[in-house]
């Protein structure tokens, strides 16, 4: 199990949301360059960064702080939130940015997903409401079952896939085992859990699945229900 402590980017802040509501912002670092290196001194491997702002605007915001987030720490990066282009891809890549999230173009448009794919590291992101895929910053909701989308990404080539219970997300009300494992036998692709994670037993029963390669930590961590440095030790 890899945990995979999370920033949202907002205006240049580090916030978390409440069921991907962006008036629940609630904004706990004004720096996410120093909440970066604290989460690399925890004895983080990756941190997860998705650019709210990007996520609805459909391209990339705030791309000075992911910058400068980069430039300072030497913890893993994956990102996500208004990618839906080579170009954009290759922007970030090219600033050291780890791995690529693939959110809303993936449902739009998957053959472009496999092709990306195909030529740099890319993960999926998969956001559902009731079971059925949300896009545009969890802003729609889409006719299309979150398991048919994880069933067109079956060797691919994508690194991973990331599946969010919106309904859970940032709500501490625990992570969703069940749909997280329907995602990864789906797929068959490597699947990160995300949404909801309130307490360490939470990362115990999803490990003991044997079928899920990581979990999403957020609010968990912000609000002190998750002692984020003891788990990264207990996880390794």
């Amino acid at each position: 199990m890899t945990l995979f402590p999370a920033i949202d980017l907002k205006d240049g802040k580090a916030v978390r949301l409440s069921k991907g509501l962006m008036e629940s912002a609630k904004i706990y670092n004004e720096s996410p360059v120093a909440q970066v290196k604290i989460f690399e001194e925890m004895g983080a491997e990756w941190v997860h960064l998705v650019d709210l702002n990007g996520a609805f605007a459909g391209e990339p915001v705030n791309h000075d702080v992911i910058k400068e987030i980069r430039a300072s720490s030497k913890v893993k990066l994956e990102l996500g939130g208004g990618i839906r282009d080579e170009a954009t891809i290759k922007q970030y890549l090219e600033l050291g940015i780890d791995r690529v999230i693939l959110g809303s173009i993936a449902v739009k448009d998957p053959q472009f997903v496999r092709d990306m794919a195909a030529k740099y590291p890319v993960v999926v992101g998969i956001d559902a409401i009731d079971g059925y895929v949300a896009v545009e910053g969890w802003g729609e909701v889409s006719s299309m079952k979150a398991t048919d989308l994880a069933k067109e990404f079956a060797a691919a080539g994508v690194e991973a896939i990331i599946c969010t219970d919106v309904g859970r997300d940032g709500m501490l009300t625990g992570v969703n085992v069940e749909f997280t494992l329907d995602i990864a036998r789906a797929s068959g692709v490597p699947t990160i859990a995300s949404g909801g994670l309130k307490e360490r037993s939470e990362i115990d029963a999803l490990a003991a699945t044997g079928e899920i390669e990581g979990i999403i930590v957020g609010k968990a961590y912000y609000e002190g229900t998750l002692d984020l440095e003891k788990a990264l030790k207990e996880v390794k």
